[in-house]
């Protein structure tokens, strides 16, 4: 364990330190790693005996990370996904730090899905959401290629959406971003394989409030109803997804495939009262 850097420096410069003899485990990289999905998969793989890299813009969350992470084991980056260079430089880290990396897990994303009325919705506000999903994806992975290409049976996994497939109102820029996502990954399935296989997992209903930082940290209180939506009975947690994501990076024979992890919420019909 180790106590938790105060700044962006500190976490970069704190991560870096390696065994002087080669380290042969595998290496994830997952991008929104400071809450959320990104921080559950983060620790479920180091606890799966995976070295782990995290990128977040969110370097406070970073911090409170990798304190739970030993030190030779982690490389925490701050970095804002959705601009070039702010994730070539993450990616020159990542490179000095491992040789290699089998899976890059593209998990950041704006995650409240509404953005209001159509005739509304300003161009900015509709280019934040795409940047930093669809966009961010795309960098990450043309900067992690060399890496990957490095380590046979890599893999990208991508995480979408149920909202891909299915809307609620006024989720446009969102739906878009997921629904990108999706046409991405079997674009990049084709044309990466055989050296690196591309999967999506699309979530449904995740309860992350326990995996926030300390300070937006909530415990849940699900209602009948709420877990009535659900056939398996229950929301999502986030180790739904990471082992989903892990089942993927170890499925060789599954690419260009969409992953629905969201309880059978989106096989449900729902009528009219």
């Amino acid at each position: 364990m180790v106590r938790a850097p105060q700044s962006r420096e500190c976490v970069e410069a704190a991560m870096t330190e390696t065994s002087a003899s080669p380290d042969t485990r595998r290496v994830i990289v997952v991008t929104g790693a400071a809450s959320g999905i990104g921080r559950g998969t983060v620790l479920h793989f180091a606890g799966l005996g995976w070295r782990v890299v995290g990128l977040d813009r969110d370097a406070a969350g970073l911090a409170e990370l990798a304190a739970l992470l030993p030190r030779a084991d982690a490389l925490m980056v701050t970095c804002d996904v959705g601009r070039e260079a702010q994730v070539r430089r993450a990616f020159a880290k990542v490179a000095r730090w491992a040789d290699g990396i089998d899976c890059l897990v593209n998990n950041a994303g704006i995650a409240d899905p509404y953005c209001g009325p159509l005739e509304t919705l300003a161009l900015a506000d509709w280019q934040r959401w795409i940047d930093a999903s669809l966009t961010a994806a795309f960098l990450c992975s043309r900067a992690a290629l060399a890496l990957l290409r490095t380590r046979e049976g890599a893999s990208i996994v991508n995480i979408a959406s149920t909202r891909a497939l299915q809307s609620e109102p006024e989720s446009f820029a969102y739906a878009a971003a997921k629904g990108g996502l999706c046409s991405l990954t079997h674009a990049m399935a084709i044309s990466l394989g055989p050296q690196v296989r591309v999967n999506a997992v699309l979530p449904g209903w995740i309860e992350t409030g326990p995996w926030q930082p300390a300070a937006r940290r909530s415990e849940p209180a699900h209602s009948v109803a709420d877990k009535a939506q659900h056939p398996v009975g229950r929301v999502g947690e986030v180790r739904d997804i990471a082992e989903a994501i892990a089942w993927l990076a170890d499925a060789g024979f599954v690419t260009g495939q969409q992953i629905v992890v969201d309880g059978g919420m989106t096989r449900r019909m729902i009528y009219a009262e």
